[in-house]
């Protein structure tokens, strides 16, 4: 029988102020925890709830970069850590309670709120094929953290959201929405790979950019997405412009980013470009 050592981590060591690469380390439903693992000639392979996890060097060290869903309840967790050549190890932290406010809006089609069993379908169908886009798990030794903001406008609705649709409970908001004219550019916040362009029911033309070990960036209700399915992309090109297709209230992107199969707060990542919140 595998013997398995357990280290216990300080969570509020200053790893996120080491460097503007890493992004910023929050251990609440929804955000990013940075965990320094133990010393290694290579990269440990580390796995959190069975999910393959991102895993960067900075300064000299290990870092375990790993998002937390937002149904995860508060309390001790841990990293399932192995080592060439060592035993297998895990690393403890902790996850914090955060309550996210609630939003009600209004949408006129009421289909758009309860769909038709056609549609549901559809819908089931669209949604399988996004979760295992979002799964694929790529390497990539250096991916890049520091983001830029994909379009120029206010914050119109915040990641985490309670959302209610006519009055009806919803999924919590899975990321933020930036409020832009129609037609507006859209860029790609880091260096990636084009993994997905579709037209859904719910997210209307959607792009999805791979970003390595995990790391997606996902742009919801385009007009028109102007890459392809495997094309290289560089931080700050255009990739689509601003739409109101799909779901949604008017001109907007609605911007996922998702690590480890969970979306988590595009600010972790904007630590050198914040977004103007509109009141």
């Amino acid at each position: 029988m595998k013997r398995t050592a357990v280290i216990l981590i300080a969570l509020f060591c200053p790893v996120a102020a080491m460097s503007a690469d890493l992004p910023k380390n929050e251990p609440v439903p929804g955000g990013v925890v940075i965990i320094a693992l133990p010393a290694a000639s290579k990269a440990p392979v580390v796995h959190f709830d069975s999910r393959r996890i991102m895993v960067v060097r900075n300064a000299h060290h290990w870092y375990a970069i790993t998002g937390i869903p937002l149904d995860t309840s508060a309390g001790e967790k841990s990293l399932d850590i192995k080592i060439a050549n060592a035993p297998p190890l895990q690393v403890k932290f902790s996850v914090l309670p955060k309550q996210y406010p609630e939003q009600r809006l209004t949408i006129k089609n009421p289909q758009l709120v309860n769909p038709t069993t056609v549609q549901l379908i559809r819908i089931e169908r669209e949604q399988a094929h996004l979760r295992h886009v979002l799964d694929t798990w790529k390497p990539d030794a250096n991916p890049d953290l520091d983001f830029i903001v994909p379009a120029q406008g206010p914050e119109t609705s915040g990641f985490g959201l309670r959302r209610f649709l006519n009055g009806e409970a919803r999924s919590p908001h899975s990321g933020i929405d930036l409020g832009a004219p129609l037609g507006s550019p859209v860029r790609a916040p880091a260096a990636g790979v084009v993994a997905d362009v579709g037209d859904y029911y719910f997210c209307g033309h959607t792009l999805t950019i791979d970003l390595g070990q995990g790391l997606y960036s996902v742009y919801c209700h385009l007009s028109k997405v102007t890459v392809k399915r495997g094309q290289r992309v560089k931080q700050g090109e255009v990739v689509g412009n601003i739409g109101a297709s799909g779901r949604t209230t008017g001109p907007n992107l609605h911007w996922t980013v998702s690590l480890n199969g969970t979306p988590v707060d595009p600010h972790a990542f904007l630590i050198n470009a914040p977004v103007t919140i509109q009141k």
